[in-house]
């Protein structure tokens, strides 16, 4: 979780919204990354995805079956979805989401008749730290206001 924490602070640097996730295949970092919607005009370049389309370029595969995923910040409906087509194996995470999240909060994409991969979900890794992050960078958006 540290390395993904160190690609949220990356992204709050760049001024995105300060998330990051690491992609780890056999004990072993594959990709990491940090959302980078605002860099490349694309909506969906949510850290998840973006750590999940790199590790798949790097790997030559369309899946990531046995790989673990580990992401600051709850992931939202669409990454739930990418990261169950992506048949990860296990998906940590840091800080809860109750107003996006789409795991433990809101539509618990997982449990839902129509999934047809969950993967085993950990979650409170770096919590507070995680948390902190995106509380301090609205914070400072709102002040500069």
């Amino acid at each position: 979780m540290d390395a993904a924490l160190e690609e949220a602070h990356a992204a709050k640097k760049r001024g995105e919204v300060p998330i990051g996730a690491v992609l780890v295949l056999d004990g072993k970092i594959i990709a990491r990354a940090g959302n980078r919607t605002r860099e490349h005009n694309d909506m969906t370049a949510h850290a998840e995805i973006v750590v999940m389309r790199e590790a798949c370029r790097i790997l030559q595969q369309e899946r990531l079956t046995g790989a673990d995923l580990y992401v600051t910040l709850e992931p939202c409906t669409m990454c739930a979805a990418a990261i169950s087509f992506a048949r990860i194996r296990r998906l940590y995470y840091g800080a809860a989401d109750p107003k996006g999240g789409a795991v433990d909060s809101g539509v618990r994409f997982y449990t839902q008749p129509t999934c047809h991969h969950a993967p085993e979900v950990y979650s409170g890794f770096a919590e507070q730290e995680a948390a902190t992050i995106l509380t301090d960078f609205f914070k400072e958006k709102r002040d500069r206001l």
